[in-house]
């Protein structure tokens, strides 16, 4: 669906019962994670396949999407990373539209990205405490997180 199309959607009208507008924001929300998890894969400059695959099985969960839909959100997020200037347009989605617990999975979701291949350079963990700041993530629970993907994955 066109940027276009989903503004007309949203000028023509909202249902009386609110579901359009719940559903431009989840579609906001999906993006603006998706986005924050492509930075998190190329911002060391190399995406590379399992930091892909880890992406796209994130949203997967996290969004309960199928096949289909996982492979339009990954291309439209990619397309939403390379057009973005700065953080803050993906992190005042998610400051909005989640609670605590969930800011704080979207961390736990980006340590998970940047340690898929396995190293966690300097630019990887600046994103992570960039994000964890502007959502709101203390730096407690930043670290902790990172603790637990990490063993989770075996680190």
């Amino acid at each position: 669906m066109s940027l276009w199309t989903k503004l007309k959607d949203l000028v023509e009208g909202i249902d009386a019962d609110g579901s359009r507008a719940g559903n431009l924001r989840e579609e906001e929300l999906r993006l603006a994670s998706g986005a924050l998890l492509v930075t998190a894969g190329t911002i060391d400059g190399e995406f590379d396949a399992n930091e892909k695959r880890k992406v796209k099985a994130l949203l997967q969960k996290r969004f309960d999407l199928e096949p289909g839909e996982v492979r339009q959100l990954f291309e439209e997020s990619e397309a939403r990373e390379r057009d973005a200037v700065d953080l803050y347009r993906f992190t005042s989605v998610l400051c909005r539209e989640l609670d605590q617990d969930g800011r704080k999975r979207i961390v736990e979701m980006l340590w998970e990205v940047v340690m898929a291949d396995g190293v966690v350079d300097e630019f990887e963990s600046n994103l992570v405490w960039r994000v964890a700041e502007l959502i709101g993530v203390s730096t407690r629970d930043r670290v902790e997180l990172r603790k637990v993907v990490e063993a989770r994955l075996g680190l």
